[in-house]
Parts: structure tokens; sequence; C-alpha cells
């Protein structure tokens, strides 16, 4: 089954360009779908660095999408899954640091879409290339994490993940909800696995977080995000008569429909 990869990307000059490259490396082609970078409004060479790789028409499948204004990691995300057309998403940040090489090892650990497994394949940097501070920041922040959740991830940030596309477009959406999918997809009744994964140190431009705001907003969110484990019921369905078709893209779903029934696309007047 092929994949889709999204990649967020904010003022990501420098880095962006190679990412890509290496992506299209790293994955087979026969399991490459499409790369989507979605630009969260960058005021940089970002979107010059990925026009001038699709004008080139070496990369089959590279797509571009650009936020009008700023809107945070999870909008971008988001952005990029609705537009995906595969049932499997893989996710990257779009600084470097996660290596494309790790894409084929986390598809294997995941399950196919509709049988049992894993639907979440969650990235572990057990060697992290950040400052110290960070790294015990990080330590910290996932203690605190796992004591409220208990949703036994080593690494809840690592940005490269692989999982089903159906399952994310269910869950609630919140900003900085990409922090919390392991805790989710295990709320909603989904397995999740961890693998180790590559961590490169950044080459160009600045990280976009420090400890400070990644804390002040962590702490919201995790009060959010337990409130909601505990409010959230899932039950299991025993009985179904007559049998009915799973909908997989809810994204149709949400688009116009037109007189004649047939749903309103992008380029509908009307």
């Amino acid at each position: 089954m092929r994949v889709t990869v999204v990649i967020p990307a904010l003022n990501e000059a420098g880095n962006i360009g190679r990412l890509i490259e290496e992506t299209y490396a790293a994955v087979p082609a026969q399991r490459l779908a499409e790369v989507i970078v979605v630009d969260d409004a960058s005021v940089d060479a970002t979107p010059t660095e990925i026009k001038a790789l699709i004008a080139s028409g070496k990369l089959p499948g590279l797509r571009y999408l650009r936020h009008e204004r700023r809107s945070g990691q999870s909008c971008a995300l988001r952005t990029g899954v609705l537009a995906a057309t595969s049932p499997i998403i893989a996710t990257m940040d779009g600084d470097g640091q996660n290596d494309p090489k790790d894409i084929p090892r986390l598809l294997e650990a995941l399950a196919l879409p509709g049988n049992d497994g894993p639907a979440l394949v969650n990235g572990w940097r057990k060697e992290r290339k950040d400052t110290g501070s960070k790294r015990w920041a990080s330590r910290a922040a996932n203690k605190i994490r796992d004591a409220v959740l208990k949703d036994n991830c080593p690494d809840t940030g690592c940005g490269i993940k692989v999982y089903w596309r159906e399952v994310f477009l269910r869950l609630p959406f919140f900003t900085s909800m990409h922090r919390y999918m392991p805790a989710l997809f295990q709320t909603y009744g989904y397995e999740v696995a961890y693998v180790p994964v590559n961590d490169r140190p950044r080459q160009a431009g600045v990280s976009k977080y420090n400890n400070l705001n990644r804390a002040l907003v962590g702490l919201y969110d995790l009060v959010g995000v337990s409130w909601l484990r505990k409010r959230t019921k899932v039950p299991r369905v025993s009985e179904r008569h007559p049998e009915t078709q799973i909908i997989s893209d809810l994204a149709s779903r949400l688009k116009p429909v037109n007189d004649d029934g047939s749903r309103a696309s992008a380029g509908d007047k009307n």
C-alpha cells in the first residue's frame, strides 16, 4: 500500500529542499504516492526551494500547499492529511532532523488499515542531537506526560510517524495535537508502536520552539488531553444490519453538494 509523506515547514530554507530529495531517494517509488509540503506562511526562501523542485519535473507527486497566515504545526499537518490521496500517512518535521531513511522501517511495523496491529508507529529518538537543555527538558516533559496520560510513549515529540489517515481524521483537532497522537490513538481504541529512529543536527535556520514556550503550552494541553481521555467512550459495534461500507475519506463529506447530488469541487463557482 502506498504512502503520502506530509512535511510541515516554517522558514526552513536550506533544509526543506534537501529533505524532499532525500525522501524520494529513501522511500521506494512503488511505495511513495506523493510528498505534500505544507508551508505555514514562511517569509524566507522556503517556497522558492519547493517550487524549483516541482518545476524540475524530476520528483513526481511533489505538491506544495501554503497557509495564508501562520497557524502552527498541527494545522499544517492536518492540511496535508486532508489533501492526501493515500490511506497511509508518514510525517516528518521540515527542519531535516528526521531521517527519511527511517520511513520504510516504520512502515514495516505498521498494520494495514482495517487489520489488527499498530495504527500508529511513532519514532523514538534514543540519541537526540539537540542541546543538553532541550534533551533534559524533553525527558522531563515525557515523564510528566506519561505519569498523567499513561500512554507509555518514550518520545511523543518525535516528528517522524506513520499512521492510518482515516483514524487521524477521526481524532479531535486542536493546536499542538501532533504531540499527543499516541495518547489520542490509544484513547480511540487503536494500537500504537514505537521504533527507534535516527536524529540529525539541524543544518540551517533556527528552532521554532524554546524550553519555556514548550513547557507552558505543554502543561495547558496536558490538562485538556487528560480531560478528553477521561470523557471519551468508543464502544465496539457488535451487530450491523444491513452491512454498510465504511467511508474512509471524511474530507469528501465536508464538500458542498450540487443540485444534481454530486460533490462540488474546489473549482466550482456555485
